[in-house]
């Protein structure tokens, strides 16, 4: 099965939809941010359709993607192929992520108290 990661806007949020007692679905669309926007409909199946609760229209995403296929032959016994984008994690962009030992952002006076008090448990010439 092939994944992949891309990141979008929220466009549309679905309602999640229970296609039989074993399976549930919700649809979502994502705009890409690029010269020609794309706009990406995906699904959330099953345990993963709650992962969209937490986000809203207009929120930037990266989204985690299994892409799927199936065969379906039709009662006329034309066969015909189906692709699925299905969704397993979503993350929203520029949420506050674990902080990296980065001192660029730090004030300048913190970073002095960095830069200090490492020098003085450092001995080495680099």
């Amino acid at each position: 099965m092939a994944s992949f990661e891309f990141s979008g806007k929220l466009k549309v949020k679905g309602n999640t939809q229970v296609v039989s007692d074993k399976f549930s679905k919700r649809d979502l669309v994502v705009t890409t941010d690029e010269q020609y926007p794309q706009f990406i409909s995906l699904q959330l199946t099953q345990d993963k359709c709650a992962l969209l609760d937490a986000y809203q229209i207009g929120d930037d995403l990266k989204l985690s993607v299994n892409l799927r296929g199936r065969e379906w032959t039709a009662p006329d016994g034309a066969v015909k192929y189906f692709n699925t984008l299905d969704v397993w994690r979503i993350e929203k962009v520029g949420a506050a992520a674990p902080q990296q030992n980065n001192n660029s952002s730090m004030a300048p006076a913190a970073q002095e108290a960095v830069i200090s008090s490492s020098d003085q448990s450092d001995d080495l010439p680099f």
